[in-house]
């Protein structure tokens, strides 16, 4: 039995001595010194004394090249080393590393902070800094595929009855946008209008529960009680949009040119309405709706005021294809968010920025660019920001308090007005436009990806 044992043990010596071998053999310049992305990965883990997690996903078969050859004294080093070339990084994140793919649009602070600099030295007055705006303005909607703007469809508007509340109405609306695509949203008025009242887009987040969210109807009902017509309404294939659409679509490229245009269309309406103030236009939106706010203010003219919450940083350019998918950041030699943002001066403007997210830092560098360009109209005190260092990502009370101060500010809405007690908090079915299932979305509407591209071909093609 002991012979039969020693036996055993000397076979399996041999069999990892032949293996080593064949491993070591393998590691020539004629099979580029390439090992498992997962073994140089625990090997970094023993030299270095860290823990690295992941998902199984990431590293399957995933290999280095020239693997040995990629370490350095420093784990940092190392890292970047391995990892870049394969397009992913590490973050830390107590006290272990986290494996991730890599983020075109996560820049570094100190990375992103230099850009804006080198963006910012182009310009030093007024005069210059309109020229610049004058590079990005048509290349923004170049960019976006919408320059010429399709032709927009003869359609009316789907509306549903108003629901009745404590100083304002709600309806759902769905305009269609292109032919057979529809943007669908709810339409928020004071119970009682006299004369023009101003208007206020208020694109809906990455949040879920989209815009049927009790933050989102919170605030669209205060701005209508406060004196607005607030429009609360859902980006591409998100909310009711995915009765035509998948969500995946939701991060393809040309969802960022879908939700521009369903913007201006839904402007389009609004202000065609008799009892709207084409003179006092606002728009808000947190998160991803921030970018879109951004994007909107910079590119029609028809919005007056703007407040981006929890959104724009000079080193973060929007984490979904639909804030960053269409290379508008590639305009006038590159440009970012908070260049973008600027193109809304002189008209006010509010960031409402956090203490837990890409926003943390805006009062130190962000923020004072800002001030820089309102301050060559004079207007340095028409732009702001509310910065909440001891809360995350979200449009909480604080933020929204924020935002009815200021659209009360510069569009003579009555503050006092934005009592959210006197709110109610709709279910869901009933702001649907279409019904629960779809059962009443029109017969002409399209649906699928597919579908879109040949709408989105047809129409842009008409217009050259």
């Amino acid at each position: 039995m002991k012979r039969t044992f020693r036996f055993l043990q000397l076979i399996m010596s041999c069999s990892l001595f032949f293996y080593a071998r064949l491993t070591y053999a393998q590691q020539t310049s004629d099979s580029a010194y390439r090992k498992p992305l997962k073994t140089v990965l625990a090997d970094i883990e023993h030299k270095f004394g860290v823990q690295i997690r992941y998902n199984e996903k990431l590293v399957a078969n995933r290999y280095v090249p020239y693997a040995d050859w990629r370490y350095r004294p420093t784990l940092e080093a190392t890292l970047d080393n391995i990892l870049s070339p394969l397009d992913l990084k590490v973050k830390k994140d107590k006290g272990m590393y986290k494996l991730s793919e890599y983020e075109y649009y996560r820049w570094s602070v100190s990375d992103g902070w230099a850009e804006l600099d080198r963006i910012a030295a182009q310009y030093h007055n007024v005069q210059e800094w309109e020229q610049r705006k004058a590079v990005l303005k048509p290349c923004l909607m170049e960019a976006l595929q919408l320059s010429p703007l399709p032709t927009a469809p003869a359609s009316r508007p789907i509306i549903t009855p108003e629901r009745k509340y404590d100083g304002y109405t709600v309806s759902n609306i769905a305009i269609e946008i292109l032919p057979g695509v529809y943007i669908n949203g709810s339409l928020y008025k004071p119970s009682r209008i006299k004369g023009k009242i101003p208007v206020i887009l208020n694109p809906d987040g990455h949040w879920q529960q989209q815009r049927y969210r009790p933050d989102c109807q919170y605030r669209c009902a205060a701005l209508a009680r406060m004196g607005a017509i607030a429009f609360s309404y859902d980006l591409f294939a998100w909310g009711e949009s995915q009765l035509q659409f998948e969500e995946a679509d939701h991060r393809k490229s040309l969802a960022m040119t879908i939700q521009a245009l369903g913007s201006i269309r839904i402007l389009d309406y609004l202000l065609s309405l008799k009892y709207a103030d084409t003179t006092r236009v606002g728009i808000t939106g947190g998160s991803g709706a921030g970018s879109h706010t951004v994007l909107m203010s910079a590119v029609d003219d028809r919005i007056t005021v703007s407040a981006p919450v929890v959104a724009i940083s000079s080193y973060f350019y929007g984490g979904c294809p639909c804030e960053s998918g269409m290379p508008i950041h590639a305009c006038g030699n590159r440009t970012d968010n908070v260049e973008i943002a600027a193109m809304s001066a002189p008209h006010p403007q509010l960031l409402v920025s956090d203490g837990g997210d890409w926003t943390d830092k805006t009062p130190e560098h962000d923020y004072p660019y800002l001030q820089k360009i309102y301050g060559y109209y004079g207007k340095a005190a028409d732009v702001s920001n509310v910065h909440l260092p001891k809360e995350g990502h979200d449009f909480g009370i604080n933020k929204r308090n924020a935002v009815y101060d200021f659209m009360a500010k510069y569009l003579a809405l009555n503050r006092a007005a934005a009592d959210e007690s006197k709110i109610t908090i709709e279910k869901t079915p009933a702001m649907y436009v279409f019904g629960e299932k779809g059962e009443q979305l029109p017969a002409t509407a399209i649906h699928g990806f597919a579908q879109l591209e040949e709408v989105w071909k047809a129409a842009t093609n008409k217009t050259k």
